[in-house]
């Protein structure tokens, strides 16, 4: 009688423990339910992506397992992204903050997309293109490694490089290539239209802040830009059409 008695005592212990335990597990699978994800920082990601990289996995939609996911440390070996921080604002809330890598342009190396940094160091290899990271013809190397610098004569066109870049940021303009030549000749390439800003790197600003009227009237053209003679003081530019 006593043992029956003990077995059932142990049964209803267990039959509570497990009801507790399920109790428990809905609170937590209804409660921490994420319906509410803000992503930001991504450019090379969409939204989507950036969601299917953090939230993988069966538990990958619960904010607490989330949360002790990345404690701590956010997510990396990611490529072109330096880290994703995750916080977890709302138990039905998550947000996803992105720190993509600093991309100046990008060079083709045996049909492989090598993209580097504004000190010339190759950050990351794809064989795909990024939108607004710029082409960059006219250097001249015969071997890359992810993770050292281009292997270019000229150091200093990377100062170039990042003064044209920024210039374009500034004034809110995309460009699809950027040439160097011999002599410092730069030329940057609109779609259709190039523009030759020449070798006078003091003078660039002047030429590139013009860009933002005169290229929408170009739109339906093609042909080359001339402004290396262009400057704070004046100066002709043509266009020469192809």
């Amino acid at each position: 009688m006593f043992r029956r008695k003990k077995a059932i005592v142990i049964i209803l212990v267990l039959a509570v423990l497990a009801a507790v335990a399920a109790g428990a597990g809905y609170y937590i699978m209804t409660t921490y339910t994420v319906r509410q994800v803000y992503v930001e920082g991504n450019v090379h990601y969409t939204e989507e992506e950036i969601k299917e990289i953090v939230m993988d996995g069966p538990l990958g939609n619960n904010s607490l397992y989330l949360s002790l996911k990345y404690r701590n440390k956010g997510v990396e070996d990611v490529p072109f992204v330096d880290v994703m921080d995750v916080k977890v604002p709302a138990p039905d809330t998550i947000k996803i903050i992105v720190y993509e890598k600093a991309l100046t342009g990008y060079v083709k190396f045996m049909d492989t997309f090598m993209y580097f940094d504004k000190d010339g160091y190759v950050v990351e290899s794809s064989g795909m293109r990024t939108a607004g990271v710029p082409e960059i013809i006219g250097l001249e190397f015969d071997y890359m490694i992810v993770g050292q610098e281009l292997p270019v004569e000229d150091r200093n066109v990377f100062n170039s490089i990042l003064s044209i870049t920024r210039l374009l940021n500034k004034y809110e303009l995309r460009a699809d290539k950027l040439y160097f030549k011999e002599g410092g000749e730069i030329t940057v390439s609109f779609g259709n239209v190039k523009v030759a800003l020449g070798n006078d790197v003091n003078t660039l600003d002047d030429k590139i802040m013009l860009l933002p009227e005169l290229l929408p009237k170009l739109a339906d053209q093609s042909g080359t830009l001339q402004m290396q003679t262009y400057g704070e003081s004046g100066g002709r530019y043509v266009f020469k059409p192809e």
